[in-house]
C-alpha cells in the first residue's frame, strides 16, 4: 500500500525533472463540421468553426498563447401546413457568424518524461451578429402568395473557461493533447438588448477533446 500511495504522489505533484523550457513556441488549432436534419431534410442545424493557436512558454511549464479564427451556425426550418384550399409553406435561415480571439495562460505539470497534465485560463470572445431570413409562401390553386423578411443583430460574447487536460509528447516537435470537460462563464450582448450570462460546470467524459500540437523545440 506505501509503494501504490507513493507512486500516486510523485504522479500527482510531478516529482519528474523534465519541464517546458522557457522561450519554447508551438502551434496548435482545431477546426471542426457537424450537420444535423431531419430525415425530411425540413430541418438543418450545421456548425463550422477553425481556431488556429500559437502559445510561448514565459518561464519553464507556462505558456501563455492566443487564438484566433472564425465559426459560423445556420439553423434552416421549413414547415408545410395543410389549410382549406391552401398550402402554406413557411422558412426561417438563421446564421451566426463570428470572429473569434481566445487570448490563455497553460500551466504544465510533469508527470514523466513525455506525459504532462495542465490548466488553461481562457478568455474567448466572439465579435458576430444574428442574421435571420423568414419567407412564407401560401398557394391557393393557381394563386400564389409570398411574402419574406430579414433582421439583423450584431452582438458580442466574453468568458473565462477553466480547462483540465493531458499532453504526451511523441518526440520533441509533436504532442497529442487531451481535454476533459469545461468550467466556465460568457456573457452574451445583443446590440441594443438585454445581456444574458451562462454558466458550464462539469467533467463531462463525452465532451473529450483531442488535438495535435507541433513544437518549436529549443
Amino acid at each position: 500500500m506505501k509503494k501504490v500511495l507513493l507512486t500516486g504522489a510523485i504522479a500527482l505533484f510531478g516529482l519528474s525533472n523534465a519541464q517546458i523550457a522557457k522561450g519554447t513556441v508551438y502551434l496548435s488549432g482545431s477546426a471542426e463540421y457537424s450537420q444535423k436534419e431531419t430525415n425530411s431534410g425540413d430541418n438543418k442545424t450545421e456548425k463550422f468553426n477553425v481556431l488556429p493557436t500559437v502559445g510561448y512558454f514565459v518561464a519553464p511549464n507556462l505558456a501563455v498563447g492566443v487564438g484566433v479564427g472564425y465559426q459560423t451556425e445556420k439553423i434552416t426550418d421549413i414547415t408545410t401546413t395543410a389549410l382549406p384550399g391552401a398550402t402554406l409553406v413557411q422558412s426561417s435561415i438563421t446564421k451566426k457568424p463570428a470572429f473569434v480571439v481566445a487570448p490563455f495562460v497553460r500551466k504544465y505539470w510533469t508527470l514523466g518524461d513525455k506525459l504532462y497534465i495542465f490548466g488553461q485560463l481562457a478568455v474567448p470572445m466572439q465579435f458576430g451578429k444574428t442574421e435571420v431570413e423568414g419567407s412564407s409562401v401560401l398557394t391557393s390553386g393557381t394563386t400564389t402568395t409570398t411574402n419574406s423578411v430579414s433582421t439583423e443583430a450584431k452582438y458580442t460574447q466574453i468568458g473565462v473557461t477553466v480547462k483540465p487536460g493531458l499532453d504526451y509528447f511523441l518526440n520533441k516537435n509533436w504532442s497529442i493533447e487531451a481535454t476533459i470537460g469545461e468550467f466556465g462563464y460568457n456573457n452574451f450582448k445583443p446590440k441594443d438588448g438585454e445581456a444574458t450570462n451562462n454558466y458550464n460546470f462539469g467533467l463531462n467524459l463525452s465532451s473529450v477533446t483531442f488535438g495535435v500540437k507541433y513544437v518549436f523545440a529549443k
